[in-house]
């Protein structure tokens, strides 16, 4: 069974500095027409930071669409010429001022491919240390860095204050390499 549809208008509705928004008239595999808003986003990275001690880290962070704070693993954005790998380095030397000894890529994943394209990687760092250069945060940042083990992550889960689908994969990901 065929599933592509074939885009037949693409409108801009708006340019800004993160997403594009687009209006698509697409033609679906039976012949019909139907619309779809489609939001263009830079690829992203997110970060599982384990410490020595065996908790995670993770931050507090206001998240302007959903008008409250999420308690998130590290992430950011994969800026033009970058690699996923070396956006995680950065941004887990921006957002928490660690390098890692070690980091392997997870899993890669769609954040929300009903209407958007953003990719993200999901990275494990391990073996972590301080940074000997640490390079600046993002200006528009306020971030409050904290620690928490896999029971208390889980349990953040459960209980609802930890609700970033992002955060809650990787979560689920450290459960499996506790068993």
């Amino acid at each position: 069974m065929d599933f592509e549809e074939k885009v037949v208008k693409n409108e801009p509705r708006y340019h800004g500095a993160i997403i594009d928004v687009y209006q698509q008239t697409v033609k679906l595999p039976n012949g019909d027409l139907a619309n779809r808003d489609v939001v263009l986003h830079q690829d992203a990275v997110a970060i599982l930071a384990i410490t020595k001690s065996g908790k995670a880290i993770f931050e507090k962070q206001w998240r302007a669409p959903i008008k409250k704070v999420t308690l998130e693993i590290p992430a950011g954005k994969v800026e033009k010429g970058e690699s996923a790998e070396s956006t995680a380095v950065r941004e887990l030397n921006e957002e928490t001022r660690y390098q890692a000894g070690q980091m392997r890529r997870v899993a890669g994943f769609y954040s929300t491919p009903g209407f958007a394209n953003e990719y993200m990687t999901l990275y494990l760092a391990t073996d972590l240390q301080p940074v000997e250069t640490a390079l600046p945060q993002d200006a528009d940042e306020h971030l409050q860095l904290f620690e928490l083990s896999l029971d208390e992550a889980l349990a953040g889960v459960e209980n609802g204050t930890i609700e970033d689908a992002k955060t809650v994969c990787a979560i689920y990901y450290w459960q499996t390499l506790n068993k």
